[in-house]
This record gives C-alpha cells, sequence and structure tokens, in this order.
C-alpha cells in the first residue's frame, strides 16, 4: 500500500516550520535525564537504492523538528519493506515499542490494544485534512486508529521500445494478449523478461490481488469473509502457471522474486511488461526506458478496478508519549512535509492541500492515469483485524501456487486465515 505507492534527493524540511506550532507536553511518558522527551519513529524505506533510502527524508525532517521543538528528540530508524513487519513484531514482543510506526498494516495493533486513537494524537486541523476516504480506510468498527501517509494506485507498464522490436502495436487489454505479446517478446527480445511476476515476500499479497481482481476474484468477498481458495482464484493461478511460467515468459520461480527485483528489471530495459506504481516513472525515467502506462489487463478486458495502496502510519501508546506524537505527526503532515516525501517517490497523497497543490501545479502529468484510476480501486481488508497476519503470510506462501498445486497452496492458506479471523 503495499498493500502497492521518485527527483531522489530530499531537502531539510525547514519550509514546514513555519507550519508547525512549538511545544511539547506529555499524558505520562518518562522523560530523559536532561528532561527532554526522544520519539521512537520506526519506517518503511520507499527508496530502491541508498541514494535515495527514506532515511534521508527521516532524518532530515526530525532534525527540523527537533529545530523547532528542542525538548522532543526523535530516533529515526528505517527499515527495508522485507523485515519490517518481522522486525516490529519482535520490538513489541521484547517491549521495544517504538512511538510511531509508519509501514503497510495497522489493524492487528488495534487488536492487542496498542494503539492511541487517531483523534488522540491528531490536531482538529490535521485530521479534517485527510481525504474522507482513506480517513475511513484507517477505521475499525467506526473508530480510526490507522492514519494513512501515502497511496497509489497500480498499473501496467510496458517497455515501447521493447514492444516495437516485437511487433506489438498496443499494451495487452486481456490474459490472452499477455500471453500472446509475452510469446512475441521471447521470440524478438532474447535475453529480457516478457512478463516480470514478482511474487516474493516483499508483495505478493498486492500482485496476486491485482491478478485475482482480474477475474473476479480477490482475498474477500464483498461480505469481507475470506475467499483465498476461491473457484476464481484457483483458476487465476492456473493459469499463470500454465501460460507464463510452465512456458518461460516469466521468471523462473516468481515465489523467490521481490518487486524490487522486477523493478530494477523493467528500469534497465530487461522487462517487457509489469504491474507497477507510480515510484516506476522515475526508475524508468533514470535508466532511459521509453515506458507506456496503462490499465492491468484482466481475463476479458482492462480491470475496471485496479488496485489501491496505502500505506500507514500509527502511534503506541506504552510509552506514554500522546502530546509529543500528537506535536510530531502534526508536523510530519504539514503540507511542505508531505508534499515532499509524495515528490521524492512519486506517489499520490492522502490529505487534501497536498492533492490540490500537486493537482493544480501542472508538474504531475505522469500521475494523471494513477489519479484516474485511483478512485476505482478496490483496497485491501484493511480494516479486518486479521489482515495484517494473513497478509503476512500471503507474502510467505502464495507464490508457491505456481510451482505447486494452486488449489493446495490457496487452500491451505485460506485455512490458516479463517483460523487466524477466529481467533481475533
Amino acid at each position: 500500500m503495499h498493500k502497492r505507492f521518485l527527483a531522489l534527493s530530499t531537502a531539510c524540511a525547514l519550509g514546514a516550520l513555519a507550519l508547525t506550532a512549538c511545544g511539547s507536553g506529555s499524558d505520562g511518558g518518562g522523560a530523559d535525564a536532561d528532561g527532554k522527551v526522544t520519539l521512537k519513529l520506526v519506517a518503511a524505506d520507499y527508496g530502491d537504492k541508498e541514494s535515495n533510502s527514506s532515511r534521508t527524508y527521516w532524518n532530515n525532517l526530525a532534525t527540523a523538528f527537533t529545530a523547532a521543538n528542542p525538548n522532543i528528540r526523535v530516533d529515526v530508524q528505517v527499515v527495508n519493506w522485507n523485515d519490517i513487519d518481522k522486525q516490529v513484531r519482535t520490538m513489541i514482543q521484547s517491549g521495544n515499542v517504538p512511538d510511531v510506526l509508519q509501514t503497510g498494516g495497522y489493524a492487528d495493533k488495534v487488536a492487542d490494544d496498542l494503539l492511541y486513537k487517531a483523534e488522540d494524537v491528531l490536531s482538529t486541523g490535521t485530521r479534517a485534512n485527510f481525504i474522507d476516504s482513506f480517513a475511513e480506510a484507517g477505521q475499525v468498527k467506526g473508530v480510526q486508529y490507522g492514519i494513512p501517509f501515502v497511496s497509489s494506485a497500480r498499473a501496467l507498464f510496458y517497455n515501447k521500445t521493447l514492444f516495437q522490436q516485437a511487433g506489438i502495436t498496443q499494451p495487452p487489454a486481456t490474459w490472452e494478449d499477455v500471453r500472446k505479446d509475452a510469446e512475441l517478446l521471447k521470440a524478438k527480445a532474447p535475453g529480457t523478461t516478457p512478463y516480470a511476476l514478482p511474487l516474493g515476500p516483499e508483495e505478493a499479497q498486492g500482485e496476486s490481488m491485482m491478478w485475482e481482481l482480474g477475474n473476479g476474484g480477490g482475498p474477500t468477498d464483498k461480505d469481507g469473509a475470506y475467499t483465498i481458495d476461491s473457484p476464481a482464484n484457483v483458476e487465476t493461478f492456473s493459469w499463470l502457471k500454465a501460460n507464463l511460467v510452465d512456458p518461460g515468459l516469466t521468471y523462473a520461480n516468481p515465489a523467490t522474486t521481490d518487486r524490487k527485483t522486477a523493478f530494477a528489471d523493467f528500469a534497465a530495459g530487461k522487462a517487457g511488461m509489469l504491474n507497477g506504481h507510480p515510484s516506476l516513472i522515475q526508475m524508468a525515467r533514470d535508466g532511459k526506458v521509453d515506458y507506456g502506462v496503462a490499465p492491468i489487463p484482466g481475463k476479458t478486458g482492462p480491470l475496471k478496478s485496479t488496485l489501491g495502496v496505502a500505506d500507514w502510519t500509527m502511534a503506541f501508546k506504552k510509552n506514554g508519549h500522546r502530546d509529543q506524537i500528537r506535536t510530531f505527526l502534526d508536523f510530519v503532515y504539514a503540507k511542505d512535509n508531505t508534499l515532499r516525501f509524495d515528490e521524492t517517490y512519486n506517489l499520490m497523497p492522502v490529505t487534501q492541500d497536498t492533492l490540490r497543490e500537486m493537482t493544480g501545479s501542472g508538474k504531475h502529468k505522469d500521475l494523471e492515469p494513477f489519479f484516474a484510476l485511483l478512485p476505482h480501486a478496490a483496497f485491501y481488508p484493511l480494516g479486518d483485524t486479521s489482515w495484517d497476519t494473513v497478509s503476512a503470510e500471503l507474502k510467505k506462501t502464495v507464490g508457491t501456487a505456481l510451482t505447486g498445486d494452486p488449489a493446495k497452496v490457496l487452500g491451505a492458506l485460506q485455512k490458516k486465515a479463517k483460523d487466524t479471523a477466529a481467533d481475533k
């Protein structure tokens, strides 16, 4: 959110200082020996290499924040997407709980009663600035705990040069088009991966859902019950296995191939097509790839509802730093800071003032196809307190449906999902 969403340098967030009130305070949390409070921030890394790591953004923001709020320090820890869920679980189990976490999901922490309500750690003005649909997606049983951070929608990226080389005149609209185009690419552009299919642990839950949506499936039904092994989903994975994996039109083992690898291959001109989010735009430009963007192909036509992803911020109660967290989060969500992050990684905003800025500035024509897709997007079942656990299982296992028996693999995942939901 991946769930799925880059100028690659980050300047110090000094422009936001005038927007943010200084101050501190506490609801009982302890202070350091010098009387100051240190907030522990753990955040996911949106960069694809060290030079554009999110660490730069957060360190600069923390420096600017402490300059404006001398009694509050921020200890920044940035973790790659593959490891952040596991590391956070270990932190919580060991009692080393962060004050603020920015990652892909929040609901499991609500189930364990670990989080402040959003209204406890955000000013009225900050809460009112969120786009309504994202604020609502942060709710569990009508109460908001998840604080949206960035958003994204997914689309098909294709390499125009390789398509031309293979004699393909337009992007695929159906699965059969994908198969035929991949065969042409394999024959006419040897040494490239015709379709880059990443179902490794980085974001397998997102890639699988995009394909499932194309066949009328998905991880849940309209009532929110898990349907991982539905006939439609089994058919989807059976098709992928028979039409892309077995004929050698994608990676030999998608279950061990991460999105990061697929994106890097596309940006190096080594992949013909793949599902991607807006951060791939800058990567493709940096690699001098002539790319196109189109709706994701479905079984019989382009997806009417693509995958939409939101990533989240949340605040933990354990350390008792409610007031300091509120001061910090109001700073984080000031327009200059959210705009800087969104523009750095070519992601879409979750706040109204940043959305107005990005759509009105004329600087983001490349995002227009994604802005058009987002209102019709389908989201993970984010408010289900079992989803984070189920999502983690999908990341680990769902890709093996392409090397094993799809019905058995998805059936085992369905059983785990139902058991997890029953325990919540």
